[in-house]
């Protein structure tokens, strides 16, 4: 158990008795040391002390968004000799010789994160002198330069890179996409996000040499287009994710189809050329477990249909469909019927979604996670979800039409419910809270944001039966007063995430008194804005 609680909770642990107190200090338990969980407390003198004590030990070791470390914390890191998993992530004091002494004291390393650091070609050039690296983020890390990038080919080289994420790093060029693919053959995982200046040249250099990338990964790369797709052709590819790109067409798909048949996760989201007759090239596909085509506002039923029929849709795990618009209840009966081991459904805004669609989902006893927000479901399909009792995450915000009927017949079914979102269903009252509170104990992460007849008694039922609440979020709820805040204070013990912005009857005092052991809380007493579709009394 000691192992799975953060240090501070390790150190209470060990004051309650001589037994706990060795237990404490088990070898084990310091081979995974966590100081980002307490990462706004952390200084030099405690991270020192904890690894002189323990370094033969220390094989992980995650120092990520730690801002106050410096100069001794490296040095007592480079004596970690066993050290094989290192995360520096965000650490602002991190600099070239910071990472002389770790590269010179930890040659064992296998993972080691950079992210967000002021790093520069003296630390590219130190790389190769962890002989075993396989995993590497250099993520928005802006000061190294292409020249950099041809360390990793000197010496032995990163040669058993195979994990490379220089997400945000848009000084490179094809130059340096050229340098890496010279020094690290062997990379089969690429992360590339946050990147606009990522062109077709930079990909078609990089898989020059090479070819055994099976996944990647392009969010926000808007200059993409399907000559990427016929670089990657050569690579076995297993996973592809590309958002935000109005340059890859149907062409893409077809490429997939053709030369990737062992692919199987498909994440093209808000890819405006992307049509009916894409799903249905890679409806040929036989492993495909995700499909993610998420504000892609073309596709209809006439791709969605053949897609679930074809050969994957009997092993599909998850489908998101956000957005797309066209979609109606006859692609949500198909995928009733025919996906099977379907997890994870997301119908976000597909307006054209009626209860006849969500009745059928009721029949499937796969699913885990649902998502129908701002569908035209009512009481009735609620009703019919709530049938087979397994869905732990369900969001149903700016449903309109659904009221407390609705709830308490969904939950009369299910009691695994984990995640439950109903944001902006202005019908809801606190009897939709109770129902919720006392057949859902398990509920982690609860949203009302926008639900103007929510008072502090709604508050009162959460705070008595989720003792597991974490994150909660009570925007816009106009009524709620400062016992909200002490009944949450009083009952819920685990909660991480408290938002109340127009929450003009909660006063600034009781967020300071009630709050402070929060990981983070938003406030403000300001009007709802007017795209919650109330006034400042809560009138429609």
């Amino acid at each position: 158990i000691f192992r799975y609680i953060n240090l501070v909770d390790l150190a209470r642990c060990a004051q309650v008795s001589q037994t706990w107190m060795m237990l404490s200090q088990h070898s084990s338990i310091w081979s995974d040391i966590n100081f980002s969980s307490v990462k706004h407390k952390v200084q030099d003198e405690i991270v020192v002390n904890v690894l002189q004590r323990w370094c033969p030990c220390v094989l992980r070791l995650n120092l990520r968004g730690c801002c106050s470390l410096h100069w001794p914390t490296f040095k007592s890191i480079g004596a970690c000799k066993n050290l094989q998993d290192l995360n520096l992530s965000e650490c602002q004091g991190l600099n070239d010789e910071s990472m002389r002494v770790i590269s010179e004291g930890c040659r064992s390393l296998l993972y080691l994160n950079l992210s967000y650091t002021d790093i520069t070609n003296g630390t590219l050039r130190l790389l190769p002198s962890f002989l075993n690296l396989q995993h590497l983020s250099l993520a928005h890390c802006r000061k190294f330069t292409d020249k950099g990038l041809l360390y990793l080919g000197t010496g032995k080289g990163c040669h058993k890179l195979i994990y490379l994420d220089l997400s945000g790093c848009i000084q490179i060029s094809v130059d340096g996409f050229r340098n890496i693919a010279s020094g690290c053959t062997g990379i089969q995982n690429l992360l590339i996000n946050q990147m606009p200046t990522l062109t077709d040249g930079c990909i078609q250099a990089l898989v020059e040499k090479c070819q055994q990338i099976t996944s990647v990964v392009f969010l926000d790369s808007p200059h993409l287009s399907d000559t990427t797709f016929e670089a990657l052709a050569e690579c076995k590819l297993l996973k592809v994710s590309i958002e935000g790109n109005n340059q890859i067409t149907d062409l893409s798909f077809k490429l997939m189809s053709k030369c990737c048949p062992y692919i199987r996760h498909i994440h093209m989201a808000d890819c405006q050329k992307i049509t009916d007759a894409g799903l249905q090239m890679i409806s040929l596909l036989k492993h495909i477990l995700v499909l993610n085509v998420a504000d892609c506002i073309r596709i209809s039923d006439e791709g969605v249909m053949p897609f679930v029929q074809g050969s994957s849709g009997a092993k599909l795990r998850e489908l998101n469909l956000t957005n797309c618009i066209h979609v109606t209840d006859a692609s949500v009966t198909e995928i009733a019927q025919r996906c099977h081991e379907l997890t994870y459904l997301n119908l976000c805004h597909c307006e054209n979604v009626t209860d006849a669609g969500i009745e059928a989902l009721g029949n499937m006893s796969s699913l885990i996670s649902l998502d129908i927000s701002g569908t035209g479901i009512s009481d009735t399909g609620l009703r019919a979800l709530g049938c087979h009792g397994r869905i732990k995450e369900l969001s149903i915000s700016e449903c309109k039409n659904i009221s407390d009927t609705g709830i308490q017949e969904f939950c009369k079914g299910t009691k695994y419910l984990e995640h439950c979102h109903v944001s902006c269903c202005p019908q809801l009252t606190d009897e939709a809270v109770k129902t919720l509170a006392f057949h859902c104990q398990r509920l982690t992460s609860v949203n009302l944001a926008g639900c103007p007849k929510m008072t502090d008694t709604c508050i009162k039922y959460l705070a008595a039966a989720c003792c597991y609440l974490r994150f909660l979020d009570v925007s816009g709820c106009i009524h709620l007063t400062d016992k909200a805040l002490k009944y949450l204070w009083k009952g819920c013990q685990q909660l991480q995430v408290l938002k109340m912005l127009y929450c003009r009857n909660i006063t600034k005092q009781a967020v300071l008194k009630y709050t402070a052991k929060l990981e983070k809380q938003e406030h403000s007493d300001a009007d709802p804005p007017a795209w919650l579709g109330y006034d400042p009394d809560g009138n429609i």
